[in-house]
């Protein structure tokens, strides 16, 4: 009995011991409202409503930054920096993240001068004036405001490849190679050909195991499997007879550097007769095929007209 209790008071201190509080969180606190205010100067592109509410020795900082020596940015610097937003997007704003909510948080410990931390998450809009490019990006904000609610500091976290992405668009740049002959390209038509022959087993035999097929009709991106295909496939064909299958211009092959993506795009006019009533369709058809570096067909994203076949 005396090791029981013995270990509950040992527990019982180990639990207040590990639960010591260091402040107290906020959901309505002035150091809200004033980042609050500040964050709606900054979309009306204030500057000097903006600078009235930060310290004259405002740091703000890159959360994401791997810079040992970062000094952040002053004052000027930020007040410049957040003047960009306002100038160069269309449609800016700065929204709360859906669900979320500030925070004021007072810490105890270590918090001499009585300083106050504002956590915010929230989301950037905008479209970029001369790319075209549209922000819609999650960011997170820590703010430290003094005693007489100023800001003293900012610390932004942010998803830094929109920003990458609008500054590439300012300039031209390539994205690979176009073919207008290749093996690739050559694969589509023998592919294509084959099905018009009703040679099925050549025909699947230029896709891999594992390829992804979605059309315009498909009600999710999801795809269907090559067996699931199949059995769409031979619907078709027990209802419809190809008479022939004619290239409408010529296939491009695009290898792209970027993800190193390699693309054939075709167009096509299929003609089939529908068995019932023997009446001629043109069908006509884009294809959109992804390869693999084996040569493989690995999805298939084929633009039709489904009332065609109604």
């Amino acid at each position: 009995m005396k090791k029981i209790v013995l270990i509950v008071m040992m527990l019982s201190v180990f639990i207040n011991y590990a639960q010591k509080k260091n402040g107290t969180v906020y959901i309505e606190h002035p150091a809200i409202d004033v980042v609050h205010e500040f964050v709606k100067a900054s979309v009306a592109g204030d500057r000097s409503k903006m600078a009235s509410y930060l310290t004259n020795d405002f740091k703000a900082y890159n959360g994401t930054s791997t810079n040992q020596n970062d000094k952040g940015m002053d004052k000027e610097a930020f007040l410049n920096n957040q003047m960009v937003y306002h100038n160069q997007l269309d449609y800016y704003a700065i929204e709360d993240f859906p669900g979320s909510y500030a925070d004021a948080i007072e810490y105890k410990k270590d918090n001499p001068d009585g300083e106050v931390w504002v956590q915010t998450w929230n989301l950037l809009k905008g479209v970029q004036k001369n790319t075209g490019v549209k922000i819609d990006a999650a960011a997170h904000r820590l703010y430290t405001l003094t005693k007489d609610n100023k800001i003293k500091m900012i610390i932004s976290y942010g998803n830094g490849r929109v920003i990458d992405e609008i500054q590439s668009s300012f300039a031209d740049r390539t994205n690979g190679t176009i073919y207008n002959h290749h093996e690739n390209i050559n694969t589509i038509r023998k592919m294509m050909y084959a099905f018009e022959k009703k040679d099925y087993d050549k025909a699947y035999s230029f896709y891999d195991e594992k390829a992804r097929f979605l059309d315009s009709s498909s009600p999710t991106l999801e795809g269907k499997s090559l067996a699931e295909q199949k059995v769409i496939d031979k619907q078709i064909f027990d209802n419809y007879e190809i008479t022939s299958v004619d290239v409408v211009g010529y296939p491009d092959y695009l290898h792209y550097e970027m993800g190193d993506a390699r693309v054939v795009q075709s167009w096509w006019n299929i003609n089939i007769v529908r068995k019932s009533d023997k009446k001629a369709i043109v069908m006509p058809i884009h294809y959109i095929h992804d390869f693999n570096k084996e040569g493989k067909i690995i999805s298939e994203l084929a633009y039709y007209n489904p009332k065609l076949l109604d």
